[in-house]
C-alpha cells in the first residue's frame, strides 16, 4: 500500500471502509433509506452553516456537481461570467459553452487570489451575467479565493454564484450564512476523506427560482438539478449509490466529532510544510493566497516532475500529486487534507524529497523533515 498525499482522493479511515460493506437494501423502495438520504444532507446544511440551501448528494464524482450547476442554469445564449485564476475555474467554461451558454473569461495572475476590488471595478463596466463561476480552492496550484466576498459582490449585481470547493471544504472554513452563494459544490474524496464517487451540492431558493423559470428544459438528464428538488416526496432521479453514501455519512460524522478543531489543524500542518519548503530553498508556486488542503512547489532544476513522482512511488511508496495545464512539467503538489493532515503523514514526504533532492545534487539549506517537525512542536 502507498503513502496516498495526493491533492485527492485522499486516506479514507476504517471506520469509513466498514460503513461502505454494511448490507444494502433496495434505495428506490426503501423508504428509511429516503429519510437517511434526507438527515444525511441536513447535516451538510448543518456543516455549511445554512437553513437557506437545501444540500444534496448526487451519485457521480465531484466534476458531476459543476458540470449539473452549469447545465441546470445555462440556456442557450446566457452570458456567464467565469472567474479564471486557475486552471480549474478557466475549466468552467467548457461546461458554459457544452449547454450553449456565452462563457466570458475573467482572467487574473495565477500566482495569487482574486483581488475583490478589482473585479468590483470590472463589474461597474460589463456586469450583463446570468450567474457566474468561482473556485474556492483551485487544486492545481492551491490558490485560495475570498468565494464567500466575491458571492455578495456578485449579488449585487444581480449576479448568481456557482462556487467550487471540492477541494476547500471540511479543510478551509465556508460561512453559506455568510455568503451570497447559489451553487456550491463539493466532493467525497478531498478533506472529508471519503473514497471518490459521490457530489455534495448546496442549491439556494434563488437558483432553484431560475432553473424553474427556464424558457428551455435542462438539456440533460443526469446532470439536472430540479429532478432531486422534491425527492423525499416523490422519488430519486436514479439508483442511489447506497455503500457510498454510508461511508460519505460516516466520513461527514467524523468530521463533526473534530470540527471544532479541523480548521487549525489544517492551518498548522500547511503553514509547517510551506516554511520547510521555503527554509530549504524550494520555490512555492504561489505568492499569496495559499490553501491549507494542498501545497504546490516547483521541482529544482536537475529533476523532472515524472521523476520526482516516480522515485517517490518506486523506491519510497509515496504519490503525490503532479498538476495540469501550464503547470504540468514544473509544479507538483502535496496534499495535507482530512485524513492526510497529520504530522506523520505528511513528515515521511518532507524526509523522502530530501533524500531525492540529495540523490540529484540539489542543495537544500535544511532539512525539511527536521523544520517541520520544529514548526509542529512549537
Amino acid at each position: 500500500m502507498y503513502n496516498v498525499m495526493t491533492a485527492g482522493p485522499v486516506t479514507v479511515s476504517e471506520k469509513v471502509r466498514m460503513a461502505r460493506s454494511l448490507p444494502c437494501t433496495n434505495p428506490d423502495l426503501d423508504r428509511d433509506f429516503y429519510d437517511y438520504y434526507k438527515e444525511t444532507c441536513e447535516l451538510f446544511e448543518k456543516a455549511a452553516n445554512t437553513h437557506s440551501h437545501q444540500a444534496l448528494i448526487l451519485g457521480g464524482e465531484g466534476i458531476l456537481g459543476l458540470e449539473a450547476a452549469c447545465a441546470s442554469l445555462t440556456e442557450p445564449g446566457d452570458r456567464v461570467l467565469v472567474i479564471d485564476n486557475g486552471i480549474f475555474g478557466e475549466g468552467f467554461k467548457d461546461f458554459v459553452s457544452i449547454y450553449g451558454g456565452e462563457p466570458v473569461l475573467y482572467t487574473t495572475d495565477y500566482h495569487r487570489p482574486v483581488d475583490v476590488e478589482a473585479l468590483s471595478e470590472y463589474l461597474k463596466k460589463d456586469s450583463d451575467f446570468k450567474y457566474a463561476t468561482v473556485v474556492h480552492c483551485d487544486t492545481p496550484s492551491g490558490i485560495l479565493n475570498d468565494v464567500e466576498e466575491i458571492s455578495k459582490l456578485l449579488s449585487s449585481y444581480g449576479i448568481l454564484t456557482v462556487a467550487d470547493s471540492v477541494a476547500g471544504m471540511f479543510g478551509e472554513p465556508l460561512d453559506l450564512s455568510n455568503s451570497a452563494i447559489d451553487i456550491l459544490c463539493g466532493g467525497s474524496q478531498k478533506a472529508l476523506s471519503a473514497p471518490p464517487g459521490l457530489t455534495m451540492i448546496w442549491v439556494s431558493d434563488r437558483a432553484f427560482e431560475a432553473m424553474e423559470n427556464r424558457k428551455t428544459p435542462i438539456a440533460s438528464f443526469y446532470a439536472n438539478i430540479l429532478a432531486y428538488r422534491n425527492y423525499y416526496n416523490s422519488e430519486f432521479p436514479y439508483t442511489m449509490p447506497i455503500s457510498d453514501i454510508k461511508g460519505l455519512r460516516t466520513a461527514l460524522d467524523n468530521y463533526f466529532e473534530i470540527a471544532d478543531t479541523t480548521y487549525e489543524r489544517h492551518a498548522r500542518i500547511a503553514a509547517a510544510c510551506r516554511k520547510a519548503l521555503r527554509t530549504a530553498g524550494i520555490q512555492l508556486y504561489l505568492e499569496s493566497g495559499f490553501a491549507n488542503t494542498v501545497t504546490a512547489f516547483v521541482v529544482p532544476e536537475g529533476l523532472t516532475v515524472a521523476e520526482l513522482l516516480s522515485e517517490l512511488k518506486d523506491d519510497y511508496g509515496i504519490l503525490i500529486s503532479g498538476s495540469y495545464g501550464v503547470l504540468a512539467d514544473t509544479v507538483v503538489r502535496i496534499g495535507h487534507m482530512g485524513e492526510n493532515a497529520h504530522t506523520y503523514k505528511v513528515a515521511p514526504v518532507l524526509a523522502a524529497l530530501n533524500s531525492i533532492f540529495k540523490k540529484h545534487g540539489i542543495q537544500l539549506a535544511c532539512d525539511m523533515q527536521e523544520v517541520f517537525l520544529k514548526e509542529m512542536e512549537a
